[in-house]
């Protein structure tokens, strides 16, 4: 063979070469989705039934892993339907960028449901499955979804105001649920929706926001739905609505304000009618010689018409002054409901690619003014939504907590002591008695506008507020009672020191108290500060979840010399360093206190303790230098743990504490970050099996925890 055949073999094996690893570049998965799959993986249990799947080395796309449909490199669909899979969705959804379908139903998939989804979904499917908590927030930013199925679960408060931007959703199936409240005022926007089924839940108020969609299959059965059925809905072909509480008769009449009809003549001058060409301007025969008007005529419309302009713009120069002036002294009001902000709807119409934010809904608040009347000088204080929470008599009351009895206090804050209650029917509630010395005039004409926004405030880490009272001068609070006590009595003051919080309830605790912070921060807009978190205001029910309580009470007692000088905000020891300078109180010093309880959470101690040496009395001073340091830290955790940690779970929460406790608070992250590392640091810790006495929530002092000396 000559050169130039020699030349050309090795140009032609020279191109397939590079074809080849071309070849194999193209089917090399993409590094984000083969991490976040083999986070799935250790997440999920059952592992026979996803076959090929493994957590390291791995190459999803071309090991043909069960489920998982690629396009080049990118994972695009993962389906994986009534396999008995269990275990939870892991912390990394959010990295699926080109994922188009997740459908994981029929399985026992639990825990909450994941804050953060693949961003560019178009099919999601997680119905009949043990999902608990709300829709998150993140559904909001996934313009391209098409179908969601999350029927058959435990998912439960109100849906959530998150529908605007889905205008290509067709199908939309969240029944057989425990969903609450009103239907969202965002539904409206679904212009493509056309199945709805939302049946067994206990949804309430009116269907007016599914009028007018494109709907061929509704089922809204067996719910708390009432007022009448909108027209629209009952041409719908198929329309279930049975085992609701709907009016009978035909709907009531427009509202009295609702603007007639526009006239024909109106019409008219508004869009003349076009005119078939004659060849001439001439008006057609039908138009009589009345339509010749003579110069007196014309000079009387003119005229007439002059001062019709006149008087038109008399009227609204004196509405607009009027409105202006009101305005003015609607905006001298100090609480404001929260709402939704235009930078928040603004940035909700932007395409992303992948959200940014971790947050749960809050219904947004009605727009409609109420008045109350507060019963001392006549005068009417507006309110600008109306109270969602159950009103009480002082004499209830009374009766409740037997006569407001030494006995039954619980509690006792900057605005009052708190009693338990126990009322005829069994219920047992929390009273919260207001102080009247601890609210000036002006605070005390706010109360009732802050007890209609707190009303608002629903969070499963959040203490509900049940009720209120405002009667013969009393101002009292009714909340929800949670039986074991705060975090601070567990920790500090348990009588029984046998026992003591294991160390993944301590991370559980602190998960769900930062989401709850998490919510008041960054979901209710204005962001709702809570300026006196403490291990006291986290209380634990029996299964040891955190409720965090005084939420919204910070409305009553805004940053006042007063205020500094009696140390109404914040407690001694959990104080951010601004505060302290300068009285000034942000969510990033809410940020810091909840570092203080994390910080009580590792080492058991208080955040001030006089008892001990001068150089440990501050915690935060005291264990700073040492969250860095191996050998320093294992010796500051709280010795009754006994060692029964992971040495790297403790190491990740020391590093989230000193994120939250820095000095400068903008170096101090946002809630939602907070969460999510928190959220990664629980779903590692799920991949390795607990002893039983974990499961508990509670540890008793063993001399065998070599099983908790691990590392993962």
């Amino acid at each position: 063979m000559g050169l130039g055949g020699t030349h050309l073999l090795f140009t032609a094996a020279a191109a397939a070469a590079i074809f080849l690893s071309f070849t194999c570049l193209e089917a090399t998965t993409d590094p984000n989705d083969v991490e976040a799959l083999e986070v799935l993986y250790t997440c999920l249990n059952n592992a026979a039934q996803l076959t090929n799947w493994k957590t390291n080395a791995a190459d999803p796309c071309s090991e043909s892993w069960r489920g998982v449909t690629c396009e080049g490199s990118a994972v695009v669909s993962i389906q994986l339907p009534d396999l008995g899979i269990d275990g939870t969705l892991g912390y990394m959804l959010s990295s699926f960028t080109s994922l188009k379908t997740l459908d994981l139903s029929g399985n026992n998939i639990h825990d909450a449901f994941p804050y953060q989804l693949p961003p560019n979904l178009t099919t999601l499917k997680l119905s009949n499955n043990n999902l608990t908590g709300n829709i998150p927030y993140s559904i909001s930013l996934m313009y391209n979804l098409n179908y969601i199925n999350l029927s058959h679960n435990m998912l439960a408060q109100n849906m959530g105001d998150i529908f605007n931007n889905l205008t290509s959703l067709t199908t939309l199936d969240l029944s057989n649920n425990n969903f609450t409240g009103d239907l969202p005022n965002s539904i409206s926007s679904l212009s493509s929706i056309s199945t709805f089924h939302v049946q067994n839940n206990q949804l309430t108020g009116s269907l007016n926001s599914l009028a007018g969609l494109p709907l061929t299959d509704v089922n809204i059965a067996n719910n708390h739905f009432s007022g009448w059925i909108p027209k629209e809905l009952l041409s719908v072909p198929a329309f279930i609505y049975d085992g609701n509480s709907f009016d009978n008769g035909p709907a009531p009449p427009p509202p009295p304000f609702t603007p007639p009809p526009a006239k024909s003549h109106n019409n008219r001058s508004r869009s003349p009618p076009s005119r078939t060409h004659t060849g001439s301007d001439v008006p057609s025969s039908n138009s009589g010689s009345g339509n010749k008007l003579g110069i007196g005529a014309i000079l009387g419309i003119s005229l007439g018409s002059a001062f019709l302009i006149l008087f038109t713009v008399l009227v609204l120069l004196y509405c607009f002054l009027k409105g202006k002036k009101t305005g003015n002294n609607t905006r001298t009001s100090t609480v404001n409901p929260p709402v939704i902000s235009e930078k928040v709807n603004a940035e909700m119409q932007e395409q992303r690619v992948i959200p940014t934010a971790s947050i749960v809904d809050l219904k947004p608040l009605p727009t409609d003014n109420s008045t109350f009347d507060n019963g001392k000088s006549g005068s009417i204080k507006r309110v600008k939504s109306p109270i969602t929470t159950s009103s009480y008599t002082v004499a209830t009351l009374q009766t409740a907590t037997n006569s407001f009895s030494q006995d039954n206090i619980i509690g006792e804050g900057s605005l009052g002591r708190v009693y338990k209650a126990e009322f005829p029917n069994g219920k047992m509630m929390a009273v919260k008695k207001i102080d009247n010395a601890a609210l000036s005039l002006q605070e005390e004409d706010n109360f009732v506008e802050a007890v209609s926004n707190m009303s608002r405030l629903r969070h499963p880490n959040i203490v509900p507020l049940a009720g209120y009272c405002v009667e013969h001068g009393q101002r009292l609070l009714v909340y929800e009672y949670i039986a074991n006590g705060s975090l601070q009595d567990l920790l500090h003051f348990a009588d029984d020191r046998t026992k003591t919080l294991t160390w993944n309830a301590r991370v559980r605790v602190a998960l769900g108290t930062a989401r709850a912070l998490e919510y008041l921060h960054e979901v209710c807009l204005p962001s709702v500060v809570h300026r006196n978190l403490k291990s006291a205001n986290i209380l634990l029910d029996e299964e040891l979840n955190p409720h965090l309580s005084d939420c919204g009470l910070a409305a009553l007692t805004p940053n006042t010399e007063r205020e500094v000088a009696t140390q109404l905000v914040g407690s001694f020891g959990y104080s951010a360093p601004e505060f302290a300078l300068s009285g000034i109180y942000t969510v990033k010093s809410d940020v810091y206190s909840f570092g203080v309880v994390m910080l009580e959470l590792l080492t058991g101690r208080k955040p001030l303790d006089s008892s001990r040496t001068r150089s440990e009395q501050s915690l935060v001073r005291w264990a700073t230098p040492q969250l860095h340091d191996i050998d320093s830290l294992a010796k500051m955790v709280d010795p009754t743990l006994n060692g029964m940690y992971p040495a790297k779970s403790l190491s990740r929460f020391a590093d989230i504490i000193a994120l939250c406790v820095q000095p400068e608070p903008e170096f101090r992250p946002p809630m939602s970050e907070v969460v999510q590392a928190l959220v990664r640091l629980m779903q590692r810790a799920s991949v390795v099996k607990r002893r039983s006495s974990d499961d508990s929530g509670f540890i008793y002092k063993t001399p065998d925890h070599e099983a908790y000396e691990m590392s993962y």
